[in-house]
């Protein structure tokens, strides 16, 4: 896992902003049941041209982030 180096200002996947991001090229778990930082994570293709061993980014977002007000 590690952080691209240029994300974009809002998540690709859904268009709100994210917290932070981060990319996988293998399995992982996300389990946001009882989290009280995140409230979503939107997975989003990378360009395999630009980056052939990535496989997603992870787009993070709050609750406040996702217009939820649980865990703030």
């Amino acid at each position: 896992m590690y952080v691209p180096e240029d994300p974009p200002e809002t998540c690709p996947a859904c268009g709100d902003p994210y917290a932070s991001v981060s990319r996988h090229n293998d399995g992982f778990v996300v389990n946001l049941l009882d989290n009280e930082r995140y409230r979503r994570v939107c997975f989003h293709p990378v360009d395999r041209d630009a980056d052939p061993e990535a496989a997603f980014d992870c787009f993070h977002h709050t609750h406040r982030q996702a217009g939820s007000s649980a865990g703030e």
